[in-house]
């Protein structure tokens, strides 16, 4: 990278393979509001440590598919194309847009240059896929190596598709190669398990993606309905199996904070730690 532009970037992370190099750049700094009242809400933005965020994909005579609406611009000899594939194709995605909550068109870009997708203050993680498969949360998909294919994966548990937060449906990402995705929390927030035929127990909706391996359900706390109510828990996500399993543990006190602000946070923490 070259030029001044370039000397307000961070690169974050990057992955470089033989087809494409994918890059997390990170503006160090924004100055270019005229607006007195959006540069004072900038610069609280800045203080809290957030930062805006933007991902570069250099083309390698390779290929990306994206979400819908993604791109920024891109530079070089890169075509794009839409990915239909045919009127059975286009009903096969408009069924899984509906099923994953994900858009219906990814469009595909190749060839030989550079593509920048659109800046945001969101979080991206990179996951690199050696022949597996993930299945992640809905909305987290943003991007990935063409040799990837992003479809559906259907719960193979009525507890899991009933009272998982997730529905019946969820994306699954397969094959090798390189992948982006939109992580609610940054990734020294997210915590990584590797389990080995063990199982791994959430009290709440903060799993971010499970190796396709890892079988989910949805368990109660304990045995029992009056357990449950006793216990003052109640349905568990349940993970089992060998493979990897991330966790946001931070995103639900993002969301009530969102929500309903810090003194309503401290107030339920409060609450629950004094309960009888």
């Amino acid at each position: 990278m070259q030029g001044k532009f370039y000397d307000n970037i961070n690169v974050l992370d990057s992955v470089e393979t033989e087809n494409l190099k994918i890059e997390v750049l990170e503006y160090k700094e924004l100055k270019g509001s005229k607006d007195p009242g959006l540069s004072k809400e900038i610069y609280y933005v800045q203080k809290s440590g957030m930062s805006l965020k933007q991902v570069k994909v250099t083309l390698k005579d390779g290929g990306i598919i994206t979400e819908a609406g993604a791109l920024n611009f891109h530079k070089g000899n890169v075509t794009s194309e839409s990915n239909i594939g045919g009127v059975g194709g286009l009903a096969k995605k408009m069924i899984k847009n509906k099923l994953t909550n994900e858009s219906t068109f990814k469009p595909r870009y190749r060839g030989v240059g550079e593509v920048f997708l659109e800046p945001s203050f969101s979080h991206y993680i990179i996951v690199k896929l050696d022949g597996g498969s993930i299945i992640v949360d809905k909305g987290l998909f943003y991007c990935c190596e063409d040799s990837l294919e992003v479809g559906v994966a259907s719960q193979k548990n009525i507890s899991a598709g009933l009272f998982g937060s997730e529905g019946w449906f969820q994306t699954k990402i397969s094959g090798t190669g390189t992948c982006v995705l939109e992580s609610p929390v940054p990734m020294n927030e997210v915590l990584k398990y590797q389990l080995n035929n063990e199982k791994l127990q959430v009290d709440g909706n903060f799993s971010l993606l499970r190796s396709g391996s890892v079988n989910f359900t949805v368990e109660r706390s304990t045995k029992g309905i009056t357990g449950a109510f006793t216990s003052g828990e109640g349905l568990l996500q349940t993970f089992e199996g060998t493979g990897s399993v991330w966790l946001a543990p931070t995103q639900p006190v993002y969301n009530v904070m969102g929500m309903r602000g810090i003194p309503q946070l401290q107030s339920a923490t409060y609450n629950r730690d004094n309960k009888t």
